[in-house]
């Protein structure tokens, strides 16, 4: 039996990238191809194995402002930054407080604010901490600021899943909708993470690129000479509102944000299992939610890192899921350009599909010189247009994003058009 249930769409976008310090300026980067990626010139990096990574273009300080940057951490920054366009980007919405939520979160946290402190009380004493040292480590701290921000009453929530998180958090604002405790939720994720200890601890799991020589051409996902991913910084943001609210108030709508899918690997802790079942299980999870024929998708924003194990892993998984129907199916992973965003990764790539559905075009995997042979998709290695398909054109066409995480954690979203 078909319940019926509040949809859910996606009214306001938010991004601030390695591409651009907006949605306008990241897309139009995706659109050209263009890597964000550069070789680390901070002396700290000049020991580590891996000198290149994806920094944000815009300084998030400059954009929050100094004083009150102080009292943020770099990813609690970031996230304020890409809400406050999102949030002008759903046009301000005006509505009772207890109806809007936030579901905002980071795979890491404050880590650049936990290792500050920690050298502030090595050096100088525990007296000279920061008494914003916990607001600004731990992961919720991003929730908590925007909330506070946009005087959000109905919840504030965090749900941590490492790379899996900011799709994650997007999955629970559509479910705080569904089931009546909001008519608006902020959703996205945030990282700030370049920094010698997570370089280098990444690094010594063989799991990042050394090709320090040629930063923009490191990230390579599917490509057969992949060798790791880069590691980016930045955030993301969907302002989330009932159809309802959205005609009531007459706003502009990106798309509907019809389902998520979740599963865990229970498997490693580090490794996704081989065999993808989980993947599959999370993408079949999503289209079931959205209620969507695999035959109404027409792109896919892949997780694909640019790792080994990981690429070719979905894009079998990705096969298993949607079957026949695979075939017609465009793939991307904007972490070419990018880089690995970690926490954020899920809530900037949902921006990029959701943008992709409206102007029918998926963006390029740059980088892909030579497609691995266990990679058994279509990867888009220019901009290619979206067409919509299926026997009888029924159905509103759908784009997936898909985020896994260490623990085993497997998110995919669906969003269609209107």
């Amino acid at each position: 039996m078909t319940v019926d249930r509040e949809t859910v769409v996606v009214t306001g976008l938010g991004a601030t990238t390695p591409l651009g310090g907006d949605v306008a300026s990241t897309w139009a980067a995706m659109l050209a191809g263009r890597s964000g990626v550069r070789r680390l010139t901070e002396p700290w990096a000049d020991q580590l194995p891996v000198r290149i990574a994806a920094p944000a273009a815009a300084d998030p300080a400059e954009i929050v402002g100094r004083v009150h940057a102080r009292r943020m951490d770099r990813c609690e920054q970031f996230a304020l930054v890409a809400s406050r366009e999102a949030w002008a980007d759903a046009g301000a919405p005006e509505l009772d407080p207890d109806r809007l939520g936030v579901a905002v979160t980071s795979g890491i946290g404050g880590i650049g604010s936990t290792l500050a402190g920690y050298d502030t009380l090595k050096e100088k004493g525990w007296q000279r901490i920061s008494p914003y040292t916990v607001p600004m480590l731990m992961p919720n701290g991003s929730a908590g600021w925007i909330s506070m921000e946009l005087g959000a009453h109905a919840g504030a929530h965090s749900l941590v899943s490492a790379c899996a998180s900011g799709a994650e958090a997007i999955g629970y604002g559509i479910d705080m909708i569904r089931y009546g405790r909001a008519d608006v939720v902020m959703a996205g994720g945030t990282e700030a993470a370049i920094m010698a200890l997570n370089i280098g601890a990444f690094a010594v799991m063989r799991a990042m690129s050394t090709r320090n020589d040629e930063p923009e051409r490191a990230s390579r996902p599917f490509d057969k000479a992949r060798d790791g991913f880069v590691l980016g910084e930045g955030a993301g943001m969907l302002v989330l509102e009932s159809l309802s609210h959205a005609r009531r108030r007459g706003a502009r709508v990106y798309a509907v944000a019809a389902g998520a899918g979740y599963s865990s690997d229970a498997y490693h802790i580090a490794h996704p299992a081989p065999d993808g079942a989980g993947v599959a299980a999370a993408i079949g999870r999503a289209l079931a939610d959205a209620r969507v024929d695999a035959e109404q998708v027409v792109h896919v924003n892949a997780h694909a890192t640019s790792t080994p194990e990981g690429d070719p892993l979905e894009a079998q998984a990705l096969v298993k899921a949607l079957g026949s129907a695979a075939d017609g199916v465009i793939v991307s992973s904007t972490k070419s350009m990018t880089g690995h965003l970690l926490g954020g990764a899920g809530a900037i790539e949902s921006v990029a599909a959701i943008l992709a559905l409206r102007d029918l075009v998926a963006p390029p995997t740059i980088n892909l010189e030579e497609l691995d042979d266990d990679v058994p998709v279509d990867v888009a290695r220019e901009p290619r247009p979206l067409a919509k398909r299926g026997v009888n054109g029924s159905g509103p066409i759908a784009v997936l994003n898909n985020a896994f995480g260490f623990g085993g954690h497997n998110v995919s979203l669906v969003f269609t058009a209107t």
